[in-house]
């Protein structure tokens, strides 16, 4: 048995559905299966889907106080008004304000940005910077990706005489801010057919209106905001990112160009994965870290030298996010191991004074991933006294629900189920942490805290080939509610298993089903090479892909998780083997078991596990855990000791080692004749000295001396002799009896039975055996 890491949710599909998508679209089941599984059941509405390229934007004037503002916008051109386009740090807001900023200079306004610091001034519009701008002469404040929220900031800009334009995409309140005009999707008067859109779709928008034409140019820096904000990628969202990556591949932008070169991109193969591991990190970490203006520029920059230079600069920021994200992760890490270990904390809080709080999200992110336990990574101030938090939740607790219960200690507050940030007084961190860990032990159980894995589909090998996968192309971009395929491939066989990598740390797999066979590469999963056995059935779930190699194309699975629920049988049958194996072993789960103890004494064991073994004759008394990796040190004295052990222990996993001191099948044994031959020669010199002659006669037979010892003790045991100080004579008195009676020749022939079904035989022999003779093991693994 291998247990998964995660629970595995495997969608059913309505079959009818899938049937009328492969008849009517002529594609394969799978990928009708996974459109209806995404909820794509309808016939128009899939086609769509699959073929993007035909698909158009939706008029930029359904959006409420769309005409209004293009009016005002270009009024303000028209006047040689100062226009400040005002943004967020990250990457939403960064490329939102280089999209909404571009298009408003090439309409010829007098227009500029203004991003705030998130450490000296926090998110979104603030006063100072309200103020700041009227004293420049600005009139006209558009903000992009924030001020939804702003109900202050909209009341000063009133006072001020500066008009406030609003686009946003975050959760509107029942009462909007004081504004000249709000452009959001979700807006409740709002009629727009769409309503997902990140920051940047809505000032792409906007833009869209500006120039009076769908602003192909900008629709690269657009994907970049919508990607890396984790918005759902369907509808306009998707477009924008299918067209986006598109038009990245071929890009004459410098600060991209710039940047690509920079990180190793190769552009003919650039993905959503490019912009959400390479792309969106970088542009995030500028404004972790320090102002984000330099992130604008380089989108913005119109020669390559100069983005060359933005690009080692915000390089640089990146490593050095990386940096603090690791040492605040070893330090979180370490605490909640010390402190807060997770079987006794239901909610992980950890704290630390001067903790990055640019860069917590990430490190509470991680500590989810590690732990899987709700968690809140707080940075201490101790100047003001307070504790700046962010917080990230696993399915089935809801982080904004449970956390509104605790206003009265959250002054500061906001998020939604999966995340939120808070800032709270020192002093309350304990009781914050003492109320959620009440809350999640009321709530969670402890499936809960085992992570879930959404899995598209089961299917089998014949149903996975290189024009399946190629379909699957059809379904790109992958993001928030369009998740790039997950299958699982069931009870497939092992045709190889080996490691690869440096430090054997990845996997290499080739599994077999019904004459199909699949390639299987387990990035990080070198460990599970010694938790499969050869002969089991196995439960692969990962994502398809192709591998291209000299030439030759070949469908192949990226394992994401293992799972084996059959009982499995480890041949370790020497003592290299076994002491490999002790040393990966789960000492938790596993219990050394010896039938006798010159087994222990003998082999390089490690005290660790000399002490916590098991010897046969204590067994009736022990309770075996749940899950029991059982190793058999020793060969037992029956079969039946060993069944009785099995069927006590009921293990999911059997270790077969099974050394004896003493191999007495390739011993010679001895015959009839044998026995004749040595009883005529006593019977002919009367005594022997055994001492003294037992080699002599052996080697004049060809036998081994244990040979001659054991026909003596045979004979002693029967009484046709007696053995005095090594003297053997015979008995004159001695009745007949049959050899098989003595207590020595049972036992030999026993130990040579036993060597011949568990030390000599196949791995298949071994494995047929324990099936046949242990059914309970069927009964409950199979």
């Amino acid at each position: 048995m291998l247990l998964s890491k995660s629970r595995w949710n495997i969608k059913k599909p309505n079959e009818e559905k899938v049937k009328e998508l492969v008849d009517t679209l002529k594609v394969t089941p799978l990928i009708a299966t996974l459109l209806v599984n995404r909820g794509i059941e309808d016939v128009e509405e899939a086609s769509s889907f699959l073929n993007i390229n035909e698909m158009d934007f939706h008029d930029p004037f359904l959006l409420e106080d769309m005409e209004k503002v293009v009016e005002r916008i270009k009024t303000a051109v028209q006047k040689e008004e100062k226009i400040l386009v005002f943004g967020d740090y990250d990457a939403d807001g960064v490329s939102s304000t280089t999209v909404l900023l571009t298009a408003l200079q090439e309409i010829g306004a007098r227009a500029d940005f203004y991003i705030p610091n998130r450490f000296t001034e926090g998110y979104g519009p603030n006063e100072t910077a309200f103020r700041w701008a009227k004293e420049q002469n600005y009139t006209l404040i558009i903000t992009v990706d924030t001020g939804i929220s702003a109900h202050h900031e909209g009341e000063v800009a009133k006072e001020l005489g500066l008009d406030l334009i609003i686009t946003d995409h975050h959760e509107p309140s029942p009462t909007l801010p004081e504004s000249y005009a709000i452009i959001h999707p979700k807006k409740t008067t709002c009629s727009y057919p769409y309503k997902e859109l990140a920051g940047v779709g809505v000032a792409f928008k906007v833009a869209h209106a500006l120039l009076g034409r769908v602003p192909e140019h900008l629709i690269e820096i657009a994907a970049i905001g919508t990607i890396a904000d984790l918005v759902p990628l369907t509808g306009e969202n998707r477009l924008i990112a299918y067209r986006g990556i598109r038009q990245m591949k071929s890009t004459t932008r410098a600060g991209l160009r710039a940047l690509f070169q920079k990180c190793g991109v190769d552009m003919a193969n650039i993905t959503e994965e490019t912009i959400g591991f390479t792309i969106g990190p970088r542009i995030n970490a500028v404004g972790r870290l320090a102002d984000a203006d330099p992130a604008v520029h380089l989108l913005m920059a119109t020669t390559y030298e100069e983005a060359v230079a933005l690009v080692e600069e915000i390089d640089g920021y990146n490593k050095e996010r990386q940096q603090i994200v690791a040492k605040i992760t070893e330090e979180a890490i370490k605490q909640v191991e010390e402190k807060y270990p997770p079987e006794e904390h239901s909610f992980i809080i950890v704290e630390g004074y001067d903790w990055n709080a640019g860069v917590i999200g990430i490190v509470a992110s991680r500590l989810v991933d590690k732990f899987y336990r709700p968690t809140i990574v707080l940075s201490l101030d101790d100047k003001t006294g307070l504790a700046k938090g962010s917080a990230r939740s696993i399915k089935g607790f809801d982080l904004f629900e449970h956390l509104s219960d605790c206003r009265d200690i959250l002054p500061h507050f906001g998020g939604h189920p999966m995340a939120a940030g808070m800032t709270l007084e020192m002093k309350n961190v304990h009781e914050l942490r003492t109320r959620m860990n009440r809350k999640a032990s009321e709530i969670l159980t402890e499936e809960d805290f085992i992570p879930i894995t959404d899995v598209d589909m089961q299917c089998e090998l014949e149903d996975i080939s290189l024009q399946t996968i190629e379909q699957l192309e059809r379904l790109a971009p992958y993001g928030v509610a369009n998740p790039k395929p997950k299958v699982v491939v069931p009870n497939a066989s092992l045709q190889q298993i080996r490691q690869i990598g440096s430090n054997n740390t990845h996997l290499k797999l080739m599994i077999e089903k019904n004459n199909e066979s699949l390639d299987c590469v387990g990035f990080g999963f070198g460990d599970a090479y010694h938790e499969i056995s050869p002969s089991c059935k196995i439960h692969v779930l990962g994502e398809l892909s192709i591998n291209e190699w000299n030439n030759i194309r070949k469908p192949q699975l990226f394992i994401q998780d293992i799972k084996i629920d059959e009982w499995q049988l480890f041949d370790i049958r020497s003592s290299k083997q076994l002491s490999n194996t002790l040393k990966q072993l789960n000492k938790e789960k596993a219990r050394l078991v010896h039938f006798s103890s010159e087994a222990l004494h003998d082999l390089p064991i490690a005290e660790e596990w000399k002490s916590n073994s098991l010897h046969i004759v204590d067994i009736e008394n022990y309770r075996f855990s749940e899950e029991t990796h059982l190793i058999l040190l020793d060969l037992p004295t029956d079969e039946e000791q060993l069944i009785s052990l099995i069927k006590l222990a009921k293990p999911t996993r059997i270790y077969a080692s099974f050394y004896q001191r003493e191999n007495h099948f390739f011993s010679t044994i001895p015959t009839r004749d044998h026995f004749k031959w040595f009883y005529s020669l006593i019977m002919k010199k009367g005594s022997i000295d055994l001492n003294r002659y037992a080699e002599d006669i052996a080697k004049t037979r060809g036998w081994s001396k244990e040979t001659v010892d054991f026909i003596s003790q045979v004979f002693f045991e029967l009484e046709f002799v007696t053995i005095d100080n090594g003297f053997i004579s015979l008995n004159s008195g001695s009745m007949k009896r049959d050899l098989t009676e003595s207590r020595t020749y049972q036992k030999k022939q026993k130990q040579i039975e036993l060597e011949n079904k568990f030390l000599y035989s196949t791995y298949h022999q071994l494995k047929t055996w324990f099936d046949e003779h242990v059914n309970e093991l069927r009964t409950v693994y199979s």
